[in-house]
């Protein structure tokens, strides 16, 4: 009986033994701690930095714009360089501002002096002749003043002065508004009464403005010539009414070498070409014609 007891006893605590022994290799397990997941990327990867096209700013007048020469030349610049062109169109006197305040890569502008005081005062680099046209005084077909008699653009001013015919002014210090207030000058008048009207505005609203109020203005060849209106040419060819246009590198551009791309493209063989066919197929003669030449 003994004996039996025994053997009972240690089978109990073999078996109390080996339970232990299960338990503790199963709590010993070591615990694999799980790895957070991964926030998903948001820095931009360099291939999508790089297609990101390039951009520069064109400050310009409204003739290159309202004439129609930009849609024609921009495209192809675009296209061979990659690079996008922006394009703000004001008068010579806007743009010149523009791009001495650092808010213009490139001007394409249409009154020499300042074009050289823009560069006299180190606003400017690489400042190229790139293309001229004329200016022509438009005006009603009776001709009140006789401008179409008057030898030179300061006598036909002084004929409009004298009859008090209406002028429509652009006022705005674009290029031909310089170029107006020169003539004015030159004849020694100072234009002002209810005959003399400042529009404000660019070419092609002042010609439509001239065109509905039956009156005279100074306007570009090529604005004049993409416009059908009632208003004749009544006189061009005067010395005076030379138009020439310039291109010139803004200095503080922080985009020099797309900056002189776009130059090289309007001063170089293909742009060159290009602007002196520009009009032919449609008005018989090109708009401009081209003359580059560094200064």
């Amino acid at each position: 009986m003994m004996k039996r007891s025994l053997s009972l006893l240690s089978f109990l605590m073999l078996a109390v033994t080996f339970a232990l022994s299960a338990c503790s290799t199963a709590t010993t397990q070591p615990v694999v701690p799980q790895q957070p997941a991964q926030p998903a990327s948001t820095a931009p990867s360099d291939q999508g930095a790089a297609s990101q096209p390039k951009e520069i700013t064109l400050a310009t007048t409204t003739s290159t714009q309202d004439s129609g020469l930009l849609d024609e030349l921009l495209p192809v610049f675009e296209q061979k360089s990659g690079i996008k062109v922006k394009v703000v169109a004001v008068g010579t006197g806007q743009a010149i501002k523009l791009g001495e305040d650092g808010n213009a890569d490139v001007l394409l502008v249409h009154s020499r002096k300042a074009e050289d005081e823009f560069v006299a005062k180190g606003f400017g680099i690489n400042a190229y002749d790139v293309m001229y046209n004329q200016f022509y005084i438009v005006g009603p077909a009776d001709d009140p003043a006789g401008v179409k008699t008057a030898k030179t653009s300061t006598d036909a001013f002084s004929a409009i002065a004298a009859k008090k015919a209406p002028f429509i002014s652009r006022g705005d210090d674009s290029g031909t508004d310089k170029k107006e207030k020169s003539i004015w000058q030159a004849a020694k008048i100072k234009p002002e009464g209810d005959w003399y009207l400042s529009s404000g505005q660019g070419m092609g609203a002042t010609l439509q403005m001239a065109d509905e109020k039956n009156s005279y203005t100074l306007t570009d060849e090529a604005t004049f010539l993409s416009r059908k209106m009632n208003l004749q040419i009544l006189m061009k060819g005067d010395k005076s009414l030379l138009n020439p246009y310039g291109i010139i590198q803004v200095k503080s551009s922080q985009k020099p070498d797309e900056g002189m791309q776009l130059i090289q493209f309007f001063v170089g063989e293909e742009g060159q070409k290009r602007i002196g066919a520009f009009g032919q197929d449609k008005y018989g003669k090109g708009l401009f014609v081209p003359n580059a030449k560094k200064r």
